[in-house]
């Protein structure tokens, strides 16, 4: 999808210091076109104003550029991750081996659900030239830490209960979200492939090192 594209909001215009609701539309606005389209090249500050309904000059005043809304698309969807998560946690009941579980299944879920926007995430093909753009090294940084700290932590609590065995429980975290983030991404690239029953608990069990229950 492309600058062409006919959508258009019917958009009522704001009263004077509701500048703030703008911006969420806009950002709404771009989300919309990656889950239609699952290509960030289809978020342009020319498709996102049309979506919105106004001219493409006003979204300077809450983006200074294309890369400021496409991080601000990214932000929004680890945000609605570790949502996720946290919600999965919670119900994964007190067993923190079952906790662990039960994150890294949602974690898997969203990929599934959001695939145009999970591989924005993660793919970098959005990422600008930090030289050129107003997005900071330290806005890249940032992105994720949440949902990766949400995930060493659940690992540490298995850990403290004896169900995993890990000794690094930082560098395992990571090797975790490895594997998840792979099977996630082959899942999406490879949908006729024929997955072994339980291909996410094996992947989950030996990359955080869990024990035998």
């Amino acid at each position: 999808m492309g600058d062409d594209t006919p959508t258009t909001r019917a958009r009522v215009r704001n009263r004077r210091g509701e500048g703030g609701r703008l911006r969420d539309e806009i950002v709404e606005a771009a989300v919309e076109l990656l889950d239609e389209s699952g290509d960030e090249s289809a978020i342009t500050l020319r498709s996102v104003a049309r979506r919105v309904g106004i001219a493409a000059p006003s979204i300077y005043r809450h983006f200074p550029d294309q890369p400021a809304i496409m991080l601000a698309v990214v932000r929004s969807a680890f945000a609605e991750l570790d949502e996720r998560l946290s919600t999965a946690v919670d119900a994964g009941g007190d067993a923190p081996r079952g906790r662990l579980m039960a994150l890294c299944e949602s974690y898997l879920r969203f990929a599934q659900d959001h695939p145009g926007r999970y591989r924005t995430m993660f793919g970098g093909l959005w990422m600008p030239d930090l030289s050129e753009s107003s997005v900071t090294e330290e806005d890249m940084v940032a992105l994720g830490q949440v949902s990766m700290r949400r995930l060493a932590e659940a690992l540490e609590g298995c850990v403290a209960a004896g169900c995993s065995s890990s000794t690094d429980v930082s560098a395992d975290a990571v090797a975790l979200w490895l594997g998840l983030h792979g099977l996630a991404h082959q899942r999406a690239v490879s949908p006729s492939f024929a997955w072994p029953p339980g291909i996410a608990a094996r992947v989950i069990t030996s990359l955080a090192h869990l024990t035998e229950e």
